[in-house]
């Protein structure tokens, strides 16, 4: 009778026997059951299955540590304590306050009226009729709506009734149709003053310094500055102290990268020093690689399971 493998075959074959010579445990590997059976079928008796060496314990990865967020600070004005003498509660606006049609073409006619009107207020106002000088004002304005000298001299009025926001909206309007108002920045300010908004107070009047100085404004100026001052040094130093925090949170984040950074390359070296599946051998059992391969070609695979072998009665170890 002719061998039924070819050479090839056969040497494979005589590697994968010389294998299990001198590991005969790996014929209780699941893949070569066929071949276990094969054996005991022909009185052949196998020593027992030995526990599987375990490989090194792999801990599980933690996830990455947070840096929990900074406890929001509270407004800075509200930490700090100011001299609120002189303050006064705001005023609501009313459509009393007209504000005249920007749009307005203005005549020659409309000029003149509305400077009579403005000289009949200005005289009111100097008598005291607060109320009546507002009237006036307001009806030069509806003459000639552009004018920022009426709308700054009407905030003065409405500032002698303290009004402080009826003030500021007036002053606003005389700065948007003239941005070198010093009256409008001198009256501004002094509302916000009352108002207790000492940040904005102390920039308007610093720059209707800049603009026209005179003795009551610097006597403003002063009298707001130490608590401007007080939230303007608070703001720089919670400036630095976010910038310090901001800092030590960056630091912070590098130190957890890279500490995850060296836990990940040390998992990934323990996943590579652990064998694994079939081509990769397992543990405890050398050779293995090699072992896989041979049970890989068809060739082998055919010889074992579709050969008629003889039939003996018995055979020993």
């Amino acid at each position: 009778m002719s061998c039924p493998i070819n050479k090839e075959a056969l040497d494979k074959l005589k590697q994968f026997i010389t294998i299990c010579k001198s590991n005969p445990a790996i014929l209780h590997l699941p893949d070569l059951s066929f071949f276990k059976e094969f054996v005991e079928s022909l009185g052949g008796k196998l020593p027992e299955a030995p526990k599987m060496s375990e490989g090194p314990k792999v801990e599980p990865k933690e996830e990455p540590e947070e840096i929990p967020d900074a406890p929001t600070e509270s407004d800075p004005e509200s930490e700090l304590e100011f001299d609120m003498t002189g303050c006064v509660e705001p005023d609501k606006l009313d459509d009393n306050q007209k504000m005249g049609d920007p749009s307005k073409e203005l005549s020659e006619e409309d000029t003149d009226k509305a400077d009579e009107k403005r000289m009949e207020a200005m005289s009111q106002l100097s008598e005291g009729n607060i109320e009546k000088a507002i009237e006036l004002f307001t009806e030069a304005i509806e003459l000639n709506p552009n004018s920022a000298l009426l709308f700054s001299k009407r905030g003065q009025a409405y500032l002698k009734l303290t009004k402080p926001n009826a003030c500021i909206r007036d002053c606003t309007r005389a700065l948007e149709i003239n941005c070198d108002s010093a009256a409008a920045y001198k009256f501004r300010g002094r509302a916000y003053r009352l108002l207790g908004e000492w940040e904005l107070a102390a920039k308007d009047l610093r720059q209707a310094c800049n603009i026209d100085l005179d003795e009551q404004i610097d006597e403003w100026l002063k009298e707001v500055t130490p608590n401007a001052k007080k939230i303007e040094e608070h703001l720089l130093k919670k400036e630095r102290k976010k910038k310090e925090r901001e800092e030590r949170d960056r630091m912070e984040r590098i130190r957890i990268a890279r500490e995850a950074h060296s836990k990940a390359a040390t998992h990934d070296k323990a996943d590579e020093d652990i064998p694994t599946a079939p081509g990769e051998g397992g543990a405890g059992m050398p050779g293995m690689g090699d072992f896989y391969k041979l049970l890989q070609d068809p060739e082998i695979m055919t010889a074992f399971q579709d050969q008629k072998w003889p039939k003996h009665s018995r055979i020993s170890r």
